[in-house]
């Protein structure tokens, strides 16, 4: 089968962890076709998608110029897209044996998966799709998205980026939770204000979001966001 695109990313229109893959696509100036996937009509569940992801959840990536090879885990995508296409370590450190980077940055992408996108997506569910309103677990979720911030600040207040001394995928990968704490999940949390509170966190984020590749991409989400009434 002909493809035009070097690269078909399975995702969705909201969905935060498709968004990393997305900044890393065109950070390298890859050419990708997006295959939107409707979760109200179950697509994600369909036997079409698990064939490729079988814990069905998003984002997969196709490679087709690899025999159609197939990556899901947004980190991992992440990983295989700058080991194989980031020859210039654009966005990447360096895998020489002599170099402890690639574990900086591979500790990174594992706290993100571990230590963010959980937490800050529970958080999220609870505050707007749970059945019912659990103060308790809204109260837990939101501490431990303000503990993440604090752990990324800390670090920060040290040096401009996580690791390289330039802005790579692991830094990259934090962004699309960290804009839903800033829009959503400590909007309204009272007496935070996270500019003053955790001001090289709020740095590193904006300095980010400024970038070319990045600013579209946000921009599109966002505005879907709106769309569809999860952001007012």
């Amino acid at each position: 089968m002909s493809h035009g695109k070097q690269f078909t990313l399975q995702t969705h229109g909201t969905g935060a962890n498709g968004w990393k893959i997305d900044f890393v696509l065109a950070e390298l100036g890859l050419e990708y076709e997006s295959k939107l996937l409707d979760f109200n009509q179950q697509d994600h569940k369909a036997p079409e998608y698990t064939n490729y992801n079988p814990n069905g959840r998003i984002p997969a990536l196709i490679d087709h110029s690899n025999n159609d090879f197939v990556v899901w885990e947004s980190n991992a995508i992440m990983l295989y897209l700058v080991e194989k296409y980031d020859t210039e370590h654009k966005i990447s450190v360096s895998d020489s044996n002599d170099s402890n980077e690639k574990f900086e940055q591979l500790q990174w992408l594992f706290f993100q998966a571990s230590g963010q996108g959980p937490y800050f997506g529970q958080a999220v569910w609870f505050m707007g799709s749970h059945s019912e309103k659990l103060l308790s677990a809204i109260e837990r979720y939101q501490k431990e998205t303000i503990r993440v911030l604090s752990v990324l600040d800390g670090v920060l207040s040290k040096r401009e980026w996580l690791v390289g001394g330039k802005c790579t995928i692991a830094d990259l990968s934090f962004i699309p939770w960290s804009h839903w704490a800033l829009r959503s999940i400590l909007k309204d949390y009272p007496g935070l204000d996270v500019a003053k509170d955790y001001p090289a966190f709020y740095r590193w984020h904006f300095a980010m979001l400024a970038r070319e590749s990045v600013a579209g991409i946000v921009a599109a989400r966002e505005a879907a966001l709106i769309t569809s009434g999860i952001w007012r």
